[in-house]
């Protein structure tokens, strides 16, 4: 029971981050480049910056924020190396 509580609880950490990733890649850098084009920064306008750079940017962060995550959970739960 408690490795399916784990397993549950990982792939929801998993599922959080492919939707927020599929919003900042998909929804910011191709649905709403346009009304995003509108802002600049650093120059470039944010659709843009969102297509080329946000998504990478947004994808490493979630990465560390995965991983803490998992440390955590992996605490929670004792599981061993």
């Amino acid at each position: 029971m408690k490795e399916k509580t784990y397993w549950q609880e990982n792939l929801r950490l998993i599922a959080i981050c492919l939707v927020i990733w599929f919003v900042v890649s998909y929804g910011f850098g191709i649905l709403l480049v346009e009304p995003l084009n509108a802002i600049r920064l650093g120059g470039y306008k944010l659709g843009f910056w969102f297509a080329q750079q946000g998504s990478i940017y947004t994808f490493v962060g979630l990465i560390f924020w995965y991983s803490s995550k998992m440390n955590a959970l992996d605490e929670k739960y004792h599981v061993e190396d």
